[in-house]
């Protein structure tokens, strides 16, 4: 999720046209589907240019990116490529009629080969690789993971069985990981705590990985159950494509039940029936959407729209609430999606999967 020059943007221009007026609670039309599946099926299978999240032990790690990940080299960064893999098998589950179907399914057949799969693997199992993709990337790659587990699929049951390994091994940084990390990470960025928490949730319940579940549960409520009085007016940062806000109260209507979760919102979001704080339910924005850094505001429209969406729908009917946070999804989803097919690579190699993932799932 970075800047690239005009001339690398220029390889993956396809003709465009905006989203707007996509409200919050619309699907994913096929048109959408096919849009999004044709740049992300050309970025996955682009090498370069490339930013590596890569520690040189000596000389012999002097390696191209597709040598280092043979499965997720394109799409300029590896946790990017790793939610254009998950995009492409949402759309594959949920899009019967899509149009790149076939070229999906083999260009994933040749990613996901089990040679493939061990070199990842080595890769992780570098001791340099530690904190390798820690957490943003490991969190997207269970959500890769859960949609093959739970898609009743025969190919995408051999890829599930293909990739355990690296599911087993990001399972196992989790758990190894959780327990040492005394604070939680309460960024806009990639090193943020509760989305990754959250994706590794689902997955764990999906999976009935109950180890990974329960320590998840312990660890949200040691490090957030206790929050009250976000510092939600100070947002959003310049480079921000999540809210530490809002992905947090996304990450505890996991882990509360809906009567715990009402209360702790009330203490931690104060003012949400009079749209308060302003700042929250005002969506970013980009003046540049070639600089990679300042794009990340599209993206943070998106996740606000997903995570507003939710928090609603987590809330009881007829809590005042629940009007003001459906309005503020709308309108996030609506600014959100209109950037998403902007012509230029910054934004486009990521933000169709941000936007997937608002359209297709369910809170």
């Amino acid at each position: 999720m970075l800047g690239l020059t005009a001339a690398a943007a220029g390889a993956f221009a396809l003709p465009r046209a905006g989203l707007a007026g996509v409200a919050a609670e619309a699907s994913l039309t096929l048109e959408m589907a096919n849009r999004f599946s044709a740049v992300a099926l050309n970025a996955i299978q682009t090498e370069f240019p490339n930013k590596l999240d890569h520690v040189m032990a000596g000389p012999a790690d002097v390696q191209a990116p597709r040598a280092q990940h043979p499965i997720f080299y394109g799409s300029f960064d590896w946790h990017s490529s790793v939610h254009g893999h998950w995009m492409l098998i949402r759309l594959l589950r949920t899009q019967p009629a899509l149009a790149q179907a076939d070229a999906i399914r083999a260009v994933l057949e040749g990613h996901f080969a089990p040679a493939n799969v061990a070199v990842e693997l080595a890769y992780l199992q570098r001791p340099e690789s530690s904190a390798f993709e820690r957490p943003y990337g490991w969190g997207w790659y269970l959500r890769l993971a859960q949609d093959l587990a739970q898609w009743d699929d025969p190919q995408g049951r051999r890829w599930s069985q293909q990739l355990q390994p690296l599911t087993d091994a990001f399972v196992a940084r989790f758990i190894a990981f959780l327990p040492k990390l005394v604070y939680p990470i309460r960024v806009g960025t990639h090193t943020n705590s509760a989305l990754a928490l959250g994706f590794a949730l689902d997955f764990a319940r999906a999976t009935n990985a109950r180890p990974l579940e329960a320590l998840i549960v312990q660890r949200a409520r040691d490090w957030y159950a206790g929050d009250t009085d976000a510092a939600a007016h100070l947002e959003p940062s310049g480079y921000d494509f999540l809210s530490p806000a809002l992905i947090e109260a996304d990450l505890m209507r996991r882990v509360m039940p809906a009567d715990e979760f009402s209360r702790w919102l009330g203490r931690f979001l104060r003012g949400i029936e009079q749209g308060k704080p302003a700042t929250l339910f005002t969506p970013g924005k980009v003046l540049d959407r070639t600089d990679g850094h300042l794009v990340h505001l599209d993206g943070l429209n998106l996740s606000r729209a997903w995570c507003w969406r939710a928090i609603a729908a987590a809330l009881p009917q007829k809590d005042p609430r629940r009007a003001p946070a459906s309005r503020a999804a709308r309108l996030h989803a609506e600014a959100g999606l209109a950037a998403v097919l902007s012509g230029h690579y910054a934004g486009e190699h990521w933000l169709p999967q941000f936007a997937t993932y608002l359209l297709t799932e369910t809170p």
